[in-house]
């Protein structure tokens, strides 16, 4: 029997050739909770949580039981364990999922379509950020067993799960009715019966995000919700609207009101007369604590100025320990966009790691043991239109030559998307990777438009976009400087087309108030910390905004 230890997708489907890497998933996925049936089945917590899983299943009508059919063959099925904890850490219950080896299914006989739309983060920090600047509370709710209320179209035999094999029925299987977790086209069955109900209850599904719907009363009375597989936020202008909701909800699925959004994704939140604090300080601990780092000295950023990395064809650093911790790094930037830069920087290099790389990533650690109650504040302001920030380096990939792309996004006076992404292409000078970071915020800036435009609050004026490059400026304005830039690739001259059209609006700053250049480049001390404050990031700590909370 193996010991507990960490463990990743690979362990789970005891098929690696089969899985696809998403580190994501990887760095939510490891963790000390038991690995096999045999493990969990000397806990009584364990059994206690198999137990309401079979339960879930059979009240669902997930199978009938029956002869497998000649010709065809039966998937295997594995149980799966997660310790689920709550905005302080403490366990709020433990979870046991059967799930079916997805891999083995056949594309065309066992699986057709499998996509499903989930929310985009910066979507939930955009509809929190609104839900600030409206003074709105934000609840939550949690489908239990949601993949198992998804309906399937194929016909699919699984195993019976270990532990509750029926007696005198050994030889018969399962026929699903119903999708299980782990088939390929679960999620899909499953955002298409919640799709409908949507739908049928007289909600509008966001054009822009598929994951977000409204529901608008002719008093104006709304209601917005935001789906995350089977975690459900909801917000809006009308209390009253909440409870029926909740209601028509809780009777069409088996669910859970968690109420006040406190803990969601692994995403601390918490609601207060100051704003809406979000931050990851729980999971920043586990972070530290599995890579060995709990007692790392501190340092004031998380790069450090003049780093210089190559490409290591050989590399001395196992790949899988360092694309763990890569990985963990990815989804702590999902509130630390301070740590976006240098994580997106080792994030390059993850085939073959060397010494050099674990050191940077290693600081970037260190960097967070001292920061570990960062976040990110909103609150209500006066002025909530949506601004832009684009900026690009130059020259500082030593291997390819190819610069990086920065931009964030503001609605009012803290920012709710930002990203830093190596450019795909060579450009021959700043002017020019200036405008192809320009085309790429642009690009980004026009979703957001329509989602805004879709939620009921339109951007009247154009959406400025601040650049520090006067050149940049100029050629998306017009043609102008043709010998340095007719080689420019025509899709990076959409930009113009929205700039005519007073969609957006580039707008010179100073580099001392490049918002974005904190994606681009490491920086000295002082630097950073005023740009990481304009982000309107903060220390939660032993701050009052905890004291104020309602639950």
């Amino acid at each position: 029997m193996r010991s507990r230890g960490t463990r990743s997708l690979e362990d789970l489907y005891e098929y690696t050739e089969q899985v696809e890497e998403d580190l994501t998933l990887y760095c939510l996925l490891m963790t000390s909770d038991p690995v096999s049936f045999e493990e969990a089945n000397q806990e009584g917590k364990w059994r206690s949580a198999m137990d309401d899983e079979i339960r879930s299943i059979e009240k669902n009508k997930t199978w009938e039981l029956t002869n497998l059919p000649k010709g065809r063959k039966a998937i295997g099925v594995k149980w799966v364990y997660k310790t689920k904890r709550n905005a302080k850490g403490e366990v709020q219950r433990y979870e046991a999922r059967l799930v079916a080896k997805g891999y083995k299914q056949k594309e065309g006989v066992d699986y057709g379509e499998v996509f499903a739309p989930v929310a985009k983060l910066e979507t939930i920090r955009l509809l929190i950020s609104l839900a600030a600047q409206k003074s709105w509370k934000i609840y939550q709710l949690d489908v239990k067993s949601a993949f198992l209320n998804g309906f399937l179209e194929e016909e699919i035999h699984v195993e019976q799960p270990p532990g509750y094999v029926k007696k005198g029925k050994e030889d018969k299987v399962c026929r699903l009715k119903k999708a299980l977790y782990g088939l390929k086209q679960a999620p899909r069955a499953w955002n298409m019966r919640i799709d409908d109900y949507f739908q049928k209850n007289k909600f509008e599904k966001c054009p822009y995000e598929h994951a977000l719907y409204m529901k608008k009363e002719i008093d104006g009375s709304l209601l917005y919700a935001c789906l995350y597989v089977d975690d459900l936020i909801f917000t809006g202008n009308n209390p009253a609207m909440f409870e029926d909701f909740k209601r028509r909800k809780m009777k069409e699925f088996e669910m859970t009101d968690i109420g006040l959004m406190a803990h969601f994704l692994g995403i601390e939140v918490v609601q207060s007369e100051k704003g809406i604090f979000i931050s990851q300080s729980i999971y920043a601990k586990e972070i530290l604590k599995r890579f060995g780092m709990e007692k790392c000295n501190p340092v004031t950023t998380p790069v450090e100025t003049g780093l210089e990395l190559r490409k290591d064809e050989r590399g001395d650093i196992d790949p899988t320990y360092f694309k763990s911790l890569v990985g963990s790094l990815r989804y702590l930037s999902c509130t630390r966009p301070d740590i976006l830069y240098g994580v997106g920087l080792v994030n390059r290099y993850m085939e073959t790691p060397d010494q050099s790389l674990l050191n940077a990533a290693k600081r970037i650690l260190r960097y967070i043991k001292g920061t570990i109650n960062d976040g990110i504040l909103y609150t209500k302001c006066e002025d909530c239109r949506l601004i832009g920030y684009s900026d690009s380096d130059w020259g500082r990939d030593l291997d390819e030559r190819k610069n990086t792309t920065g931009f964030t996004y503001f609605m009012g006076d803290t920012t709710f998307t930002w990203s830093s992404k190596k450019q795909a292409i060579v450009t021959l000078s700043s002017c020019e990777a200036e405008y192809v970071a320009a085309c790429s915020a642009v690009c980004h800036g026009i979703w957001i438009r329509n989602v805004l435009q879709y939620l009921g609050f339109p951007q009247v004026n154009p959406t400025e976009v601040y650049i520090d490059n006067q050149s940049a400026i100029a050629l998306a304005k017009n043609p102008v400087f043709h010998e340095r830039s007719k080689h420019i690739d025509t899709r990076y001259h959409f930009i113009r087309e929205h700039v005519k059209n007073k969609e957006v609006e580039l707008v010179s700053c100073r580099t001392y108030n490049q918002a974005a250049d904190i994606f681009t480049k490491p920086l000295k001390h002082d630097v950073f910390e005023r740009l990481k404050t304009m982000l309107g990031m903060t220390k939660h700590g032993e701050s009052s905004l905890r004291g104020d909370v309602e639950y």
